[in-house]
């Protein structure tokens, strides 16, 4: 399959994960672009994420500890979380992990993994807890993230974000990191949360209206893969205002990248370098602004 191609079968891909596009859909155009029913699936199996890809941090690596909680948090609904953090003693700085559209998943408790042993408190929170839960078939969670009140879990967010600053394991500092449907949360976490949050990294999320840019505290760092037009129709009247209102924004774009280029799972849209180069930065980031 040449470059052009598998473009358009990406492009196709996202079109049905974020705006909407009928199965039946999506299966003629890619069914066209490969040339049969089984070279289609393949094709959607490559763009799609793998729940059984290999994790970089193993779930029982010994530095760690990890743990599914059920969290009772006064004033909201109990909330399910993954939470990894160094086994090693000591006070350090916390990061909420955001998960994509597709709900808590085991790429997104491998972040966290890969936080803590950066040496981080990290917790990643099911936001479609209040609803039952992430299910594992992975078109019903979008579905289902499609069907949450937003700004009631945004509100739920900050309620996190406020008790990790509070928590004895912490040093008081609170971080978030967020992919796709998350990268667009931390855009409005950092909106609505004030100095509840103190570093915030989105990775290719759509952006709020710009009007919003002034009540943003936190400084942000964005990652925009180059090729994910849909995302930059928002983002750059964002970075933007983010700019004239004097508020600490640092923007990366990585050329010859698709959207979800950090998703190691879809073995068709990770990008390793530009992976990797955004996760040094993030790390950087983190340390400067959680220490």
């Amino acid at each position: 399959m040449n470059q052009d191609t598998r473009q358009q079968a990406i492009d196709l891909y996202d079109r049905f994960t974020h705006e909407g596009m009928d199965r039946r859909e999506l299966m003629v155009a890619m069914v066209r672009i490969a040339g049969s029913v089984a070279a289609a699936e393949l094709l959607i199996a490559g763009i799609a994420a793998s729940s059984a890809a290999a994790a970089v941090v193993a779930p029982g690596d010994k530095r760690l500890k990890t743990a599914t909680l059920d969290l009772a948090l006064p004033g909201i609904p109990p909330y399910k979380a993954y939470s990894a953090a160094p086994r090693a003693g000591g006070k350090r700085g916390s990061v909420l992990v955001i998960h994509e559209n597709r709900g808590l998943n085991d790429h997104i408790r491998d972040v966290a993994r890969r936080l803590a042993l950066a040496g981080y408190n990290a917790i990643a929170p099911d936001f479609l807890s209040p609803s039952g839960g992430t299910p594992a078939d992975e078109n019903a969670a979008r579905d289902a993230i499609g069907k949450l009140d937003l700004a009631q879990s945004i509100s739920h967010a900050v309620r996190h974000l406020q008790v990790l600053k509070a928590s004895k394991a912490g040093n008081g500092k609170v971080g978030a990191v967020g992919f796709c449907w998350g990268g667009a949360f931390v855009h409005r976490l950092a909106v609505a949360a004030g100095s509840d949050l103190d570093a915030g990294v989105v990775y290719y999320g759509p952006a709020p209206n710009p009007a919003e840019a002034g009540k943003v505290r936190a400084p942000l760092m964005i990652h925009h893969a180059g090729l994910d037009t849909r995302v930059a129709q928002t983002l750059w009247p964002w970075v933007s205002a983010l700019r004239e209102a004097g508020k600490q924004v640092t923007y990366f774009n990585y050329e010859g990248a698709n959207h979800a280029f950090n998703n190691d799972t879809s073995a068709e849209r990770y990008n390793k370098d530009a992976a990797d180069l955004a996760w040094t930065r993030t790390l950087r980031f983190f340390k400067k602004y959680l220490s």
